[in-house]
């Protein structure tokens, strides 16, 4: 039996065999099972294929779940945020996501949490965490691989929210950035790699509010035979760099140091392959039990031009359960 996760996942590649994956943000841990033998607590979605149904028996939601939160302080954001700052300036880094988790009290459980929330990607994994992502990672069909950026929101119900978003300095300097760099990561896995739609608009709901979303698509052409090396491939292109910085690996370092808490599995990623294919998500969103407390991990890229007291507020305006 492989004895790393990448090797057993090229080998199940090989074999064509289905399984479910989920790897952390700093990609030392991870759950790793063919479809046939997942258990009854671990359910997941993604877009148009799912293990679950919604089953009649799930209490219904009387009122909104999520009743209560304790963000981090913002004398305490803003130390993280001006090291960010700071480490800008010195060249360290150009785009640096910034997160913190933040204690929410909820009055049901996780599981139920998962059945009625909305979201094109969704997992629960044992009373542990749950996600309700908008975001894809990559995508494969038919030997090509898509990525989808996510940078940029904004209420959709703001007058001329669209063009607000759109020629918003800030967020279309985040959105290159993010753009450049999974271009890249792109093209150590494919050949052809390409941007085909830049900062296209999506509306994704946020708990009552909806809010204005903007992407990427990008492409790759995979070489025939990559299925088995879906564990090397998916390595190569981790951890996502939508939720780390730019430039990567040294981003990661500086977020190590600067929020000085343990990520786990929030901004890590899930996924499957069918046997042929794969589809995959960014597990933003995110809600932790630890013992009998909740936690919710959200933050925001920060930029040169970033404002404090606007990345504080994304922070708490990301806590939300979409119903």
């Amino acid at each position: 039996m492989p004895n790393l996760p990448q090797q057993l996942l090229n080998q199940w590649g090989s074999e064509k065999i289905p399984f479910l994956f989920i790897i952390n943000f700093a990609t030392d841990q991870g759950y790793f099972k063919p479809l046939s033998e997942l258990d009854e607590h671990i359910l997941f979605a993604l877009e148009s294929f799912s293990n679950f149904t919604f089953p009649k028996s799930i209490q219904p939601l009387n009122a909104y779940p999520l009743t209560a939160l304790s963000p981090i302080a913002l004398s305490q954001y803003a130390q993280a945020f001006d090291r960010v700052i700071q480490e800008m300036r010195q060249g360290n880094t150009y785009l640096f996501n910034l997160t913190f988790p933040t204690e929410i009290s909820l009055n049901t459980d996780l599981l139920t949490v998962f059945y009625h929330s909305r979201a094109k990607f969704k997992l629960y994994y044992r009373n542990h965490f749950i996600t309700f992502s908008p975001e894809r990672f990559i995508q494969i069909v038919d030997n090509v691989i898509k990525t989808f950026p996510m940078k940029g929101t904004l209420e959709a119900n703001l007058p001329h929210a669209a063009a607000q978003l759109l020629h918003n300095p800030k967020e279309l300097a985040e959105h290159v950035m993010i753009v450049d760099l999974l271009r890249n990561d792109l093209a150590s896995v494919a050949k052809q790699v390409q941007l085909k739609r830049f900062r296209y608009l999506d509306t994704i709901w946020a708990g009552p509010r909806q809010l204005l979303q903007t992407s990427s698509e990008i492409t790759g052409i995979l070489p025939p035979g990559w299925q088995a090396n879906i564990g090397d491939l998916l390595w190569t292109l981790l951890p996502a760099g939508s939720i780390s910085g730019t430039p990567k690996h040294h981003t990661v370092t500086l977020i190590k140091q600067i929020e000085n808490y343990d990520r786990g599995f929030f901004t890590g990623i899930f996924g499957y392959f069918d046997g042929k294919n794969v589809d995959s998500a960014v597990m933003i969103r995110f809600i932790e039990r630890q013992n009998s407390r909740f936690f919710y991990k959200s933050g925001g890229g920060i930029t040169i031009d970033s404002d404090l007291e606007q990345e504080y507020q994304e922070l708490i305006d990301k806590i939300y359960i979409p119903l």
